[in-house]
């Protein structure tokens, strides 16, 4: 029995190394870092696929689920792959694998699903074990040649298994159908683009090496993506982000009526419904917009009255895009209406290009580089030649292994007898065979095995026929090895065998995506998306709001709250902003659309805006972008203010009459264009008249001194036309005016006493 206090040979702390955190942390973080860069996040140039993708394939052809084979069950596939290849868990593999199949995300699917796979609106596919799965043609030209020495094969993760580097196929999946990923420190967003487009430039680069970018763009157009959509970047600016690698673009939603009578409503997507009403569709949407998310922000939009010129949104999509937009009224501006959904949804959104990408490096391994299209493309090309020499020299060396057995055929036919009489008689038949007729091991080992039935004369000719053959293929080989401009030649032969396949005249190869540059967008205002409509603006003493249909006497009787009264009515119209005055000097914007109906009594101005319960209203009027208005205090001190200088954009409103004391605001006056001089009158009854030019135009603050007062304060003051006289409303009912012309006595410099008015002049000495 062994003694338990033993000590073992080796202590377990001894492995324990001494070094500092932060490098031991650089360290691991470092390889795990670009584990995540080669391993997962960026695609390799060559076949534009990442491990996880190009795994899946190889599983599904190992399967042997080729197109004209019977679909299997996904979860098989899933369990090969992360069972063989893809030690990750299965949900990732399988999301993987059905991106793979949707004809939305994948310009050019490369996995043919069967089953519920997801769709455009957002919808998850079905759970693996419901679905089923084989390749595509695509993907079978993307594997193309991996049976021919092409391409090195590498032991999987438990090192039982082997599978391809990458995919040698002549299919520029890459570009044809992009990429997009987040490794760390880097990431990648590549679009998909056509096919016969990108082999174009590819056939112009091989055959001018020194062509210029711009000569590309003219071939390759730019993003081709799998749910159509207009690019409406202008063509410089996407050809300048093709230069560099970096860039973004702006992707539209396309409005088409498939069904309108005229073209160019058919173009606009404008369907007409009769009696001057109509509507419009939306037939394509930007890539990677989930249709229902685009619906949903429509109809918030519609709800927050975002956009109250549209009245509702139906979808009605079945295998095609079909979303209708329903205006509020038959007088909406359709381009309006169309650049504010462009605006406030994601029927526009922007797509960051971003060309980085694993390039096999000579010495270096795969390194991640960002690249402009001339450069992606001669790597690419770079690498389907290094492709077609291998697979050249692969050829080579099946032909010669061949041909060794040929000709020992050939000699056993020459000498049929001595050979059979060898076979018969001699205790070492092979040692005898390679000895007297000069035999390698392998050519004395077949005819060894030949069968009997291969001795007929038929054969030997068949032999002689195959050995000529094979020597005329051996040598066109030679010559394509020993001449990259052969090379170039077969290249651009099976490219353009290829471009038959993929053209523009083919279902899959049609252009999807329109490059047109947008027109200068509408310049639009929340006022010209609502309609217009006369609306009468009634505000009580106690602060409460409403507008009435139309414009109504301004003498109408108004029903109110108990102890409530008229304080201000002015006629507007519904695309008007209206200026609420405070008496604190405050002003604040609402817009005449958003106030409640005349039905009731209103609503308080404090729930739409931030004004004080205490505060009061010192004025309402109609905004008038060039208006002027005349604010005096309650101290005698005022100024005049652009109006378009008072709009407020928040409930806070802004602060426009700075107010010292217990003074508050008490005059909004407006100015007419014509209006050349001031009148002011005090709490003493005291009338003052000046210049309209000794007033300062002000934004902000306190103004000048309008009146001098040695008790009380302002009471009101106005603007006229001197010539005209002075006017101001008659008591009692009625809207009786008196103008008083002969006013001469009265004008003085700005900021006297004045005098006694005019007699008649109202006793609340205000002018009306």
């Amino acid at each position: 029995m062994a003694d338990i206090t033993e000590i073992p040979d080796s202590d377990p702390f001894d492995a324990i190394v001494d070094a500092p955190f932060d490098s031991a942390l650089e360290q691991r973080y470092l390889v795990y870092a670009l584990s995540t860069i080669t391993a997962r996040s960026l695609p390799d140039l060559r076949d534009g696929l990442k491990p996880v993708h190009r795994r899946l394939l190889w599983a599904m052809r190992q399967l042997k689920l080729d197109p004209n084979s019977a679909f299997k069950k996904s979860a098989r596939v899933v369990g090969d792959v992360i069972g063989k290849y893809h030690p990750h868990g299965d949900a990732s593999v399988y999301d993987a694998m059905v991106r793979l199949a949707q004809d939305f995300a994948l310009r050019y699917p490369l996995v043919e699903g069967q089953g519920n796979f997801g769709n455009i609106d957002g919808d998850n596919a079905a759970a693996y074990r419901y679905t089923e799965a084989r390749l595509t043609r695509t993907a079978l030209l993307l594997m193309q040649g991996l049976d021919e020495g092409t391409v090195d094969f590498i032991p999987t993760y438990n090192g039982e298994e082997q599978e391809p580097e990458i995919f040698p196929g002549l299919f520029p999946n890459l570009l044809a159908n992009g990429a997009s990923g987040i490794a760390v420190g880097m990431a990648t967003n590549i679009p998909s683009h056509n096919v016969a487009e990108i082999i174009d430039a590819t056939l112009e680069l091989i055959d001018n090496p020194y062509v210029e970018h711009a000569r590309l763009m003219e071939l390759f157009h730019g993003p081709d993506f799998a749910t159509g959509g207009q690019v409406i970047d202008s063509r410089q600016a996407i050809a300048d982000a093709y230069e560099t690698g970096r860039g973004s673009f702006r992707v539209r939603g396309v409005f088409h009526a498939a069904e309108a009578d005229k073209k160019e409503d058919r173009e606009a997507g404008i369907e007409r419904l009769g009696g001057g009403q109509w509507q419009l569709v939306i037939s394509e949407i930007p890539y990677q917009v989930p249709k229902g998310k685009l619906i949903e922000q429509i109809a918030q939009a519609i709800a927050d009255r975002k956009l109250p010129i549209l009245e509702d949104v139906r979808d009605e999509s079945d295998t095609q895009i079909r979303i209708v937009l329903v205006p509020r009224s038959r007088n909406v501006d359709p381009e309006l209406l169309k650049e504010s959904v462009f605006k406030l949804t994601d029927l526009e959104t922007r797509f960051g290009l971003n060309l980085n990408v694993l390039d096999a490096q000579p010495g270096l391994g795969r390194t991640p580089m960002v690249m402009g299209l001339k450069e992606l493309l001669e790597h690419w090309v770079r690498s389907q030649i290094d492709i077609l020499q291998r697979r050249s020299q692969h050829r080579l060396d099946q032909i010669a292994r061949r041909l060794e057995l040929v000709e020992g055929y050939i000699i056993a036919f020459l000498n049929l007898d001595r050979v059979i009489e060898i076979i018969r008689y001699e205790d070492d038949p092979k040692a005898e065979l390679m000895k007297e007729f000069g035999l390698t091991d392998r050519q004395a080992e077949a005819i060894l095995n030949m069968r009997l039935r291969s001795l007929r004369k038929l054969e030997e000719m068949q032999l002689r026929q195959e050995k000529d053959d094979l020597l005329a293929e051996k040598d066109e080989l030679d010559k394509l090895l020993d001449s990259p401009a052969r090379q170039r030649t077969r290249l651009k032969r099976d490219l353009n065998a290829l471009r038959k396949e993929y053209g523009e005249d083919t279902v899959l190869g049609k252009r999807r995506t329109r490059i047109e540059e947008a027109e200068p967008a509408v310049e639009f205002s929340m006022d010209a998306m609502i309609e217009r409509e006369p609306v009468t603006v009634i505000l009580s003493q106690k602060g409460w709001i409403r507008a009435a249909k139309g414009h109504v006497p301004l003498d109408q009787e108004f029903k109110y709250k108990e102890g409530d009264n008229l304080a201000f009515i002015a006629h507007a119209q519904t695309t008007d902003k209206i200026l609420i005055a405070a008496e604190n000097g405050r002003f604040y914007t609402l817009g005449a659309d958003k106030l409640p109906g005349a039905r009731g009594f209103g609503e308080p101005v404090q729930s739409m805006v931030d004004l004080e319960a205490e505060t009061g209203i010192a004025g309402m009027l109609v905004h008038r972008p060039k208006g002027r208005l005349l604010l005096a205090s309650t101290i005698g001190k005022g100024f005049v203010a652009e109006e378009a200088e008072l709009l407020a954009e928040t409930r806070k409103g802004r602060q426009v009459v700075n107010l010292k004391g217990d003074a508050r605001l008490n005059v909004v006056r407006t100015i007419e264009d014509v209006h050349d001089h001031v009148a002011c009158v005090g709490d003493n009854r005291k009338l003052v008249v000046f210049n309209l030019e000794e007033v300062p135009v002000l934004a902000r603050g306190q103004g000048v001194t309008l009146q001098r007062y040695r008790d009380g304060g302002l009471s009101d003051a106005t603007t006229f036309v001197l010539a005209d006289g002075l006017s101001w409303q008659m008591g009692g009912k009625g809207d009786r005016t008196r103008t008083e012309s002969d006013i001469w006595q009265w004008k003085v410099a700005r900021g006297a006493a004045g005098r006694l008015p005019p007699q008649g002049f109202p006793k609340d000495n205000r002018f009306g």
